[in-house]
């Protein structure tokens, strides 16, 4: 049975800072498991942009998994919408390699916070599933907990790009409120990496 995560977010930069900041997520501290990002496809259709990239991520497995699995990187597929009029970018993204042994396809979309006009909600969902007999609930359990990982990763790894581009949280006029949400926003990420709305 194909393994479902869910989550969100609050983040404390506006969505046009996080909208700008989507493009420049990489390198940082927190994703070194990310090699190389390539844009293949960018149109604009109206007022919203279509684009694909492509990643080359590392692949570190268990010992019990490199007996299904020979390659230590894996290609992933990024699609992205973003709407600057409704103010809405979602992404979809999707491993092209080794979907047999496991394939994990995640949805997330960035909107403004109706709680905080000035900060932005993302909601994540990840769908993880296997198709080898035999071993697809351990596979398949193995990718959920990896995928929470690097979803903390990925979180964190945003909020670095975002302080660094963008002065600390300037945009909310208060640096120390930006530090402490960034505070909350870490432990947020840790918390929804290990409670966040699993279905089994």
């Amino acid at each position: 049975m194909v393994k479902f995560f869910e989550g969100s977010a609050s983040i404390p930069f506006t969505w046009d800072h996080v909208a700008q900041a989507f493009w420049r997520r990489y390198p940082n501290p927190h994703s070194t498991h990310v090699l190389t990002e390539d844009t293949f496809f960018q149109e604009l259709q109206g007022h919203k942009l279509y684009s694909k990239r492509l990643f080359i991520k590392t692949n570190k497995l268990p010992k019990w998994g490199e007996a299904f699995v020979s390659s230590r990187t894996v290609c992933i597929v990024e699609e992205s919408i973003v709407d600057p009029k409704l103010k809405s970018l979602i992404t979809y993204t999707r491993n092209i390699g080794f979907n047999r042994a496991m394939t994990v396809e995640e949805k997330t979309v960035y909107t403004a916070d109706p709680q905080h006009q000035q900060w932005t909600l993302a909601k994540r969902q990840a769908w993880i599933s296997s198709s080898l007999f035999g071993f697809k609930f351990a596979i398949e359990a193995f990718g959920l907990e990896r995928y929470k990982k690097n979803a903390t990763k990925a979180t964190l790894g945003f909020m670095h790009v975002l302080k660094e581009n963008f002065g600390g949280g300037k945009a909310r006029g208060d640096v120390q409120q930006a530090d402490d949400a960034h505070k909350k926003l870490k432990d947020a990420a840790l918390k929804w990496a290990t409670s966040g709305k699993v279905s089994l």
